[in-house]
């Protein structure tokens, strides 16, 4: 026998650096070493460069217990109104190995085949414009996303399900609407939200740099892609060739046959054009240009969900806590005024326009034009006041945490009341001149800031964990609802139904005759000249235009069918009168002609 002692009784060695105790570990970098919240996707494990195994690295309970404890006398992040309060800066040299995850799996050719598929389908389809072809091309790009997801061992959480839906719902917009706004904010926020599903990410640096992280993909996933194809044909040339083989005949033999057919039957030859896209030598260039678009994009969502950035190792520093009567008393002085101020606006809030005019002298449009403005800012920098509060709230246990309730929580319900003033501003406004875009999506958004306070609201009592997504949540939900309900049809139907019902006497033909062809079923209603004068315009982009089938959206489609049934009339010589008499009920201009909505 040796006489070296054993392996068992040899004590074990300090480990070097053990008399200082390790720094707290915020939950985000605890995500990134490898141990994902649970209801978040991640790959399995993410090492720092030279870290131990993560059998072997991990903390004893004693380390576990006093890491706890200084995060608890640091801020508690899941405490309301205070989430991620008291996590610890990154340090420089260590946040590329905190956000960075091991490099994806060998790419498979189910992923290469969706992938492939997109680039395929945005050639084709997306060169005549936005319909439903989005979502003809969202499909295999969420087909290579879920395989990559899948080979790299994630699993589908309940908030990537979330984001996953929202954004193919956001994607129905450009299929069911014409206007081109709406069609922007839905495929922005879907573009966002898929973003999202692919990232994982919780915290408020996650949410807001995670719904553009598919950018940061984009050339990982194109390296990624190319040595993926270089891996698979060196390995198996043989599969390569059967598989060209196979596409090379069943082209030809679709070709061939798809010709006789059409050949022989005029319908089937109909058909068959109506579906399939042109192709012309001309369009070469662009749609190559969106073949190589469609790759790069599908690449890139592949590759992060395979190997998502963890944005949420992006931690923020909190400000100094400060004393409560320091913290409170601005905060009160503030709230008095807020208080003071709703006081005298419950009245015009509940009274109406006779309470208006008797308590101020102004009429609907000046009321409104006074005071909408400077209420939507109001609630902008509430926003903002509340954001800086929190950052430098006191937080040095139960007491503190009631104080920020009870003074935030007051500040949060009377901002409500300023929105739910503004809102009935613009209603008096509308309600004497008229609905336009600029009125409906100003009234849109603050709306969505009233959702957000109580959003807020809901976080101070059941704490704040959900709030970044929450929030992203109800922008996304907002976005979607106003797309839906068609912005263009409803300013046509709320200014035609102000005209059937005599509150107006003439109608803004020069304003309505701009609007999209969700606007023409509303305009079909209105009575000869002015029906043919709003709708001229309108009918000279609906039938001229040859747009296929998949990038026609289907109020166009709709539009389309009630014009070539009933066309208009005249050849637009009485346009000109309507247009003079119906200037000022779409808008009322200020005395120098310059309208302020």
């Amino acid at each position: 026998m040796s006489d070296q002692p054993s392996e068992a009784s040899r004590p074990p060695e300090k480990p070097r650096g053990a008399d200082t105790p390790p720094p707290p570990e915020p939950p985000a970098a605890a995500e990134a070493a490898g141990t994902p919240a649970a209801d978040e996707p991640g790959p399995p494990e993410v090492r720092t460069a030279g870290a131990a195994p993560a059998a072997t690295a991990r903390p004893s309970p004693a380390q576990g217990s006093d890491g706890q404890r200084q995060r608890a006398q640091a801020g508690k992040p899941g405490s309301p109104w205070q989430h991620g309060a008291g996590a610890p800066v990154a340090r420089a040299d260590g946040m590329t190995a905190r956000l960075r995850p091991p490099p994806p799996p060998l790419i498979r050719p189910a992923v290469l085949g969706s992938v492939l598929a997109t680039a395929l389908l945005s050639a084709l389809f997306l060169s005549d414009g936005l319909g439903v072809n989005l979502l003809i091309v969202a499909v295999p790009a969420s087909l290579a996303a879920f395989f990559a997801a899948q080979a790299a061992g994630r699993r589908l959480r309940p908030w990537t399900a979330t984001w996953a839906v929202g954004g193919l719902a956001l994607l129905s917009v450009p299929a069911l609407r014409d206007a081109g706004w709406p069609t922007f904010l839905a495929v922005v926020s879907a573009f966002a939200l898929g973003s999202l599903a692919l990232h994982g990410s919780r915290s408020w640096p996650g949410v807001l740099i995670g719904s553009l992280g598919l950018f940061d993909s984009v050339v990982p996933g194109i390296i990624w892609g190319v040595r993926g194809v270089r891996a698979r044909a060196g390995g198996s040339r043989a599969n390569w060739g059967a598989t060209v083989r196979t596409t090379a005949v069943a082209l030809v033999l679709l070709v061939v046959f798809g010709t006789l057919f059409a050949s022989a039957d005029a319908a089937f030859a109909e058909l068959l054009g109506s579906l399939m896209p042109e192709a012309s030598v001309g369009a070469g260039p662009w749609r190559t240009l969106l073949f190589a678009l469609g790759l790069a994009g599908a690449l890139a969502a592949a590759h992060a969900a395979a190997a998502p950035v963890r944005w949420d190792g992006i931690t923020v520093r909190p400000g100094k806590a400060r004393g409560r009567a320091e913290w409170a008393l601005p905060l009160i002085v503030l709230d008095l005024l807020f208080a003071a101020f709703i006081t005298l606006q419950l009245v015009v809030l509940f009274g109406g326009y006779d309470k208006v005019r008797d308590v101020t002298g102004l009429s609907h449009a000046e009321y409104a034009r006074q005071g909408f403005w400077q209420l939507l800012w109001a609630t902008l920098l509430t926003l903002l006041v509340i954001a800086l509060a929190l950052r430098w709230a006191p937080r040095g246990g139960t007491g503190d945490r009631t104080l920020v309730r009870s003074v935030l929580g007051p500040l949060c319900v009377l901002t409500l009341v300023v929105v739910a003033s503004a809102l009935r501003r613009m209603d008096l406004y509308v309600d004497e001149y008229g609905l336009t875009r600029l009125r409906i999506s100003v009234a849109a958004m603050e709306l969505w800031l009233g959702v957000v306070l109580i959003l807020i609201l809901a976080a101070g009592v059941f704490g704040a964990r959900f709030l970044p997504r929450a929030v992203a949540v109800s922008a996304a939900a907002g976005v979607l609802a106003f797309g839906l309900i068609s912005p263009d049809g409803l300013i046509a139907e709320q200014n035609v139904q102000r005209f059937e019902d005599g509150r107006s006497t003439s109608i803004d033909i020069d304003y309505l005759k701009d609007l999209s062809a969700d606007a023409v079923p509303a305009l079909d209603r209105l009575p000869e000249p002015e029906r043919s004068c709003a709708l001229r315009f309108i009918q000279n982009d609906v039938l001229h235009d040859d747009t296929p089938w998949y990038a026609t959206s289907w109020g166009e489609a709709r539009a389309k069918e009630i014009l070539e049934k009933r066309p208009v009339k005249g050849d637009g010589s009485d346009c000109y009168r309507v247009g003079r008499e119906g200037t000022g009920d779409g808008y009322e201009p200020d005395d120098d002609g310059y309208d302020p909505y």
